[in-house]
């Protein structure tokens, strides 16, 4: 099986868990469930098809995808009172399918468009948009309000793949490099709070101080 669909399934199963698991946290129907670990496990790769205008969808022309997504979120359904602290393994979690999914769609807006530009912006979406959805329609606390770094990390292993890959290297290697390096900074963030500097509120000028 090719690295990039590797990638790919990782990508979908790993989101979709970390849907599932959030529906765990509130008490969802079996339905609630199926629904969370769908819209997670797609909903980043859906975007960037339509970004790119590659249509039908990935999960349409493969509904492989939907059926690793039902899976995934029934063996979560009966499976996850077994875990202690499952905030703690969405979060890891999230960072392994973030980690894929960078590179994924890094390598499908290369392979669509070309651009380098346009690969690091996809891959960022690709990795970012199901999470963001999952804790929106969960009325989880959204990642993207969370301390550590999230986006960054995503940016980091997009423009890992895309260098990799402009610089000759094979995609096999590329593919590591930039899930390595995506894992690597968000791993960090959540073990040991890695930050960007925040915006700091300053007294905004009095209007006779203005020329």
């Amino acid at each position: 099986m090719p690295i990039l669909e590797i990638l790919d399934y990782a990508g979908v199963a790993v989101f979709a868990a970390t849907g599932a698991l959030s529906a765990s946290r509130k008490q969802l129907d079996i339905i609630g469930f199926l629904f969370l670990a769908s819209i997670t496990g797609i909903g980043g790769g859906t975007f960037r098809d339509v970004i790119l205008g590659l249509t039908p969808v990935f999960w349409v022309l493969n509904p492989t995808y939907i059926l690793v997504c039902v899976g995934v979120a029934l063996l979560v359904f009966f499976g996850a009172h077994l875990v202690e602290s499952r905030y703690k393994l969405l979060l890891w979690l999230d960072a392994i399918g973030l980690s894929a999914y960078s590179v994924m769609g890094a390598a499908k807006g290369f392979a669509a468009t070309g651009s380098a530009t346009v690969a690091v912006i996809t891959g960022v979406l690709t990795a970012t948009f199901g999470g963001i959805m999952r804790d929106l329609l969960a009325g989880e606390p959204s990642v993207l309000l969370r301390p550590e770094i999230y986006i960054t990390a995503a940016l980091s292993g997009a423009l890992a793949f895309t260098l990799a890959t402009e610089a000759g290297l094979s995609l096999l290697v590329a593919s590591i490099i930039g899930a390595s390096c995506a894992f690597i900074v968000r791993g960090g963030a959540l073990k040991f709070g890695w930050s960007i500097p925040s915006y700091r509120a300053r007294p905004g000028r009095h209007p006779d101080d203005i020329p």
